[in-house]
């Protein structure tokens, strides 16, 4: 089985509503929880409430968001866990997994660069060297 299966799962049906839980939109939701984001982060960025992705599970026909849902979780915790065991120990640019769509269709993912873990090795670096030239001036 793929990392990623879990993304192939049919979209809860509704009524086709503008300001609603899509077919994307529910998608998405399941893409921010495998990136590591808590339930009413992943809502909120879609414009949701917590209580209404809930809601979305609970409804008929939501197996297999649900099950995507507990799949992207798992991964996002998964993932959480290998990088606290790996902090410390990766300096340099990381890549992310950034979702690409097409006609509200997920066609895959483009590597992008994310240099926060270099900026954070580099800041602790100064920090430090601030704390041993502060040393030694008063030594």
């Amino acid at each position: 089985m793929d990392t990623l299966d879990f993304l192939d799962f049919g979209p809860v049906p509704l009524r086709a509503r503008h300001d609603g839980w899509t077919a994307a939109a529910q998608r998405d939701f399941i893409l921010r929880l495998a990136r590591g984001a808590g339930i009413g982060e992943a809502a909120r960025h879609l414009g949701f409430s917590r209580q209404s992705a809930y809601a979305l599970r609970r409804r008929r026909g939501a197996e297999g968001f649900a099950a995507a849902w507990d799949s992207a979780v798992a991964l996002g915790r998964n993932m959480a866990a290998a990088e606290r065991r790996e902090r410390g120990f990766a300096y340099g640019a990381e890549t992310l997994l950034v979702p690409r769509f097409y006609r509200g269709r997920l066609i895959g993912f483009v590597q992008r660069d994310d240099n926060r873990s270099a900026m954070r090795a580099l800041r602790s670096i100064d920090r430090m060297l601030d704390r041993r030239t502060g040393e030694n001036c008063r030594s």
